[in-house]
């Protein structure tokens, strides 16, 4: 999935920013408005196959990423992280992303438990536009 978005122009893709070794996308199923997600370039699956270079830019980036999300929604918080492997919750087990996920008091809503759905008020291509200056 994350290599064939690399592949595609940054407005097919949801990517906002380009790093050297890595890249900085919309998620396409997000948790919430502006759910980003830090992609090395490379095909791996986790951080002990990154190289120092890699590890440097997936912090880089998260950190440009917290900026921006920042300045763009102004959230009250924010999650990051990994999930390696399909039982620690990895939707894609074998590229290696870093979710950055803004939080708002009292975001949470009854439509997950009860219907299963998710509920988003900001279209992607609204929170790709938000982030483009990423």
């Amino acid at each position: 999935m994350f290599c064939v978005a690399r592949a595609r122009t940054e407005g097919e893709s949801l990517i906002v920013t380009r790093g050297r070794t890595c890249f900085v996308m919309l998620n396409l199923y997000p948790y919430n408005n502006g759910h980003v997600m830090v992609v090395p370039n490379r095909h791996i699956g986790s951080l002990a196959e990154a190289s120092r270079r890699e590890l440097s830019e997936l912090m880089t980036l998260t950190r440009r990423a917290e900026i921006a999300l920042t300045e763009a929604y102004r959230p009250h918080g924010m999650n990051m992280g990994i999930n390696l492997g399909r039982p620690a919750g990895a939707g894609i087990d074998d590229h290696l992303h870093w979710h950055v996920v803004p939080r708002w008091e009292g975001d949470t809503n009854f439509m997950p438990l009860i219907a299963e759905t998710r509920v988003m008020p900001e279209h992607l291509e609204d929170s790709y536009d938000r982030l483009l200056p990423l």
